[in-house]
């Protein structure tokens, strides 16, 4: 395989004016703005529920863990579903319909007046989700097999661009327009630039019924059963759902314990906002350099540097004495954290048959998506019930424990 602007053999033809280039940095563009729609609100959502009634930080910590993971249950269901639709149908299709649902409800997320309210919202958002999957399998299905990690490795740090300027952005806002509000109308001002670009400059050939195998169509249980035929979940499907476990247990309540870190709230918004996007920079800086080297120096040895890395970086936060030493601790863990996913899921995209990878994408993104459930809700109760800090130790020990998975099971493709 040459690096060439020639698409894989068993991919969709692109059309002769767009190479796989173009698609990557298109969709590149597109995934930056999604993460922007995803981050904007992430560092004043507690303080969100606490203007809507909640004013026990308790039941804060609590509220916000439930409410950042339910729409995540709901994807990690329907996820199958969607990823079979885009082998079927087109990914850029499925692209389309989850940037879409991202910017409507997330538009009605600013008109919510209940903590129910939002937690009905953010459920109904997860069951029209599944951009990352979509969004993986329509680069993964263009771009040449030996420059998947670099591919992947880009359109994570496009995201990590997105994660950078979205916090900074909604952040700034709060303290502007003083309305949290108002900064839910932003994030679906972002997804609906990004259902635009995708609607307009991704072309996108016909699916090619020939070169997939010919299948029934499957029921949502029948779709899960199917799994075990896909040996390259096998071993993947721990890794990436602790690997986003870990990541998103303690993001819900990070703003509170911001909050008694610096003893005022008078730029919280923007200290928050800054805080989570320093993490994104990190990310934007080790992302490219990371994917590259996956290519060459094989993904499991990514993997098992980028865990250990990641891991570490938790227990100066879990210490931190001030708001500097915690936000120097984030940049560092952003070094480590940005190469997991991508390299990830450069590895399941090489195990796996280019017409299939719409499917496995959307089993993978399932795993990402339970993890991102279950850890935002544990993660807010084990924080009410024994600490922040004592939640950020146990994160280091779970990216440990990942670590350790990936160097006994996890194997390089031939």
């Amino acid at each position: 395989m040459n690096d060439s602007n020639e698409p894989p053999a068993d991919s969709s033809p692109a059309p002769a004016d767009h190479s796989w280039r173009n698609v990557l940095w298109i969709m590149a563009v597109v995934q930056g703005l999604v993460m922007m729609a995803f981050t904007s609100s992430g560092p004043f959502l507690a303080l969100f529920i606490e203007q809507l009634g909640v004013h026990d930080l308790r039941q804060v910590a609590v509220w916000a863990g439930v409410i950042s993971s339910s729409n995540f249950l709901i994807s990690a269901i329907v996820s199958p579903m969607w990823g079979a639709v885009a082998d079927r149908k087109g990914r850029k299709l499925m692209v389309m319909r989850s940037t879409l649902a991202i910017s409507v409800f997330t538009f009605v997320m600013g008109f919510t007046q209940s903590v129910w309210q939002l937690l009905a919202v953010r459920m109904l958002q997860g069951a029209f989700s599944g951009f990352s999957g979509a969004a993986n399998a329509l680069v993964a299905t263009r771009i040449p097999e030996d420059r998947l990690g670099f591919a992947l490795g880009w359109l994570a740090s496009a995201g990590m661009i997105g994660s950078l300027l979205g916090p900074m952005a909604g952040g700034l806002m709060v303290d502007y327009v003083h309305s949290y509000r108002v900064v839910f109308f932003l994030t679906g001002a972002f997804a609906m630039t990004a259902f635009i670009i995708t609607a307009l400059f991704i072309k996108e050939g016909p699916i090619d019924a020939s070169s997939r195998p010919a299948r029934p169509k499957l029921s949502l249980i029948q779709q899960f059963r199917s799994a075990r035929e896909l040996t390259a979940l096998y071993s993947m499907f721990p890794v990436l759902f602790l690997a986003q476990f870990s990541v998103m247990s303690i993001q819900p309540v990070l703003p509170l314990y911001m909050k008694e870190l610096t003893g005022s709230t008078a730029y919280l918004g923007t200290i928050a906002g800054f805080a989570f996007s320093v993490t994104g920079l990190a990310d934007l800086i080790a992302s490219p350099f990371l994917g590259k080297r996956s290519d060459k120096l094989g993904y499991r040895r990514v993997l098992t540097i980028c865990m250990t890395g990641a891991g570490l970086f938790f227990l100066p936060q879990a210490f931190a004495p001030n708001i500097w030493v915690f936000i120097a601790s984030r940049f560092g863990l952003g070094l480590f954290i940005g190469g997991i996913l991508p390299t990830a899921n450069a590895l399941v995209a090489r195990l796996t048959p280019a017409s299939e990878r719409g499917r496995v994408f959307g089993f993978t993104a399932s795993a990402t998506f339970l993890g991102s459930f279950a850890g935002p809700l544990l993660g807010g109760v084990g924080s009410a019930a024994f600490g922040i800090p004592s939640m950020l130790v146990a994160v280091c020990g779970l990216y440990i424990i990942n670590m350790i998975w990936v160097k006994l099971r996890v194997k390089d493709p031939q």
